[in-house]
């Protein structure tokens, strides 16, 4: 269930549908999200938006700052969505390991250097 809380400012169902818009695509990773809380606030012409979703392995948090409200939930979205592509991709990058190459023997022909040689 999403939670939206605001500090001098109404919540509008166009703030709130744009704000399930952008938690919309971090489902699409087909992990759970436990407990998104959206905090709006309004401080004299600057919009700070916060926002904390639990994931199963761990926590998302961002926070962003706009004259524009709506351009501030856009780069809180792509903020969560950057981590959230971290934690997803982190395991399975093998930064490490080095591929071992194995030298396959292909019947019992030799082959001369003169006939592959370029």
């Amino acid at each position: 269930m999403l939670k939206i809380t605001s500090k001098h400012l109404e919540v509008t169902p166009s703030i709130r549908e744009r704000i399930e818009a952008k938690l919309e695509k971090l489902s699409r990773h087909d992990v759970p999200l436990i407990n998104p809380h959206i905090i709006i606030t309004q401080e004299k012409q600057l919009f700070k938006i916060e926002a904390t979703v639990g994931i199963p392995n761990g926590e998302l948090f961002a926070q962003a700052k706009s004259d524009n409200l709506y351009s501030a939930i856009t780069a809180m979205g792509q903020k969560l969505q950057k981590q959230l592509n971290r934690t997803q991709d982190k395991p399975t990058a093998n930064r490490r390991d080095t591929p071992e190459y194995v030298e396959e023997v292909i019947g019992d022909e030799e082959f001369e250097d003169e006939e592959y040689a370029a």
